[in-house]
């Protein structure tokens, strides 16, 4: 079995076909999904998502980009909504200096009241992190400072030195189909160096197609791609990285249940 670490399943991209996209991940072997929450102000829509299908569990956050839209939403909320019994983590939550420098300040707050969310909850933070690696590397290494928290640097593109400051950390770090593009190699030499129970892999979908569907709306099913790339990486068989994902998935996602 696989885990999809990390989807969108509340975007409308899949309004039509939600039943469908869910069935044929579960026959593609993708026993179990983590939607992501992106507003918490649209919540409530993932966590419907969430309680109609057994094997989707969901997250609680703000994306980095809608950081400056929610800046009222402080830490002891996000912990309110996370006591749901289908929330398995906080977030996603972070820094993009790539679309939206200009909004770096709420940013970091936003990654704050998170993180703290995280370390008081238990539940692992989702971190989205693009063009920004020595500001999140700084503000992992202080929050940490503050008490250890568990946390994911979700969609891997960034640099080796982020990477080993996250699993030096703590954390694990989830590759998604760009690990599959002819000219990720630098991606996968830093896959190759993540320790194996540190990997997850996911789909972001519906962004982020892997080989042969690049270009495509993703979906689930097709984190498949991504893990057999990976095991190459590894040099072990699709069947071993399906099994160590899948238990990285379930320590990681402490709160997540067995369906």
């Amino acid at each position: 079995m696989l885990i999809d670490s990390h989807c969108h399943l509340d975007f409308p991209d899949f309004d039509a076909e939600r039943d469908a996209l869910i069935a044929r991940a579960k026959d593609a072997g993708v026993g179990q999904m983590v939607t992501i929450s992106t507003r918490v102000k649209k919540f409530d829509q993932v966590v419907e998502i969430a309680e109609k299908y057994e094997n989707v569990f969901c997250s609680v956050g703000t994306h980095p980009a809608n950081a400056d839209e929610e800046l009222d939403i402080g830490t002891d909320e996000l912990i309110r909504l996370s006591g749901h019994p289908k929330v398995v983590a906080i977030g996603e939550a972070g820094l993009d200096y790539h679309y939206q420098p200009e909004k770096a300040e709420a940013q970091k707050t936003g990654l704050r009241r998170h993180t703290a969310a995280a370390r008081r909850t238990g539940l692992p933070l989702v971190i989205h992190s693009r063009d920004a690696d020595d500001d999140m590397a700084a503000i992992l290494r202080e929050e940490t400072g503050e008490g250890a928290f568990p946390f994911i640097l979700h969609c891997f593109s960034s640099g080796a030195a982020l990477a080993q400051t996250g699993v030096e950390l703590g954390g694990y770090v989830s590759f998604s189909g760009i690990l599959t593009f002819k000219k990720s190699d630098d991606l996968r030499a830093i896959a190759a160096d993540v320790p194996m129970d540190r990997l997850l892999v996911e789909t972001d979908a519906p962004y982020l197609a892997p080989t042969p569907f690049r270009g495509k709306r993703n979906e689930p099913s097709y984190v498949v791609n991504t893990a057999r790339v990976l095991a190459e990486v590894k040099g072990v068989s699709e069947a071993e990285i399906a099994e160590i994902t899948t238990e990285n998935a379930f320590r990681c996602f402490s709160k997540m249940t067995r369906v």
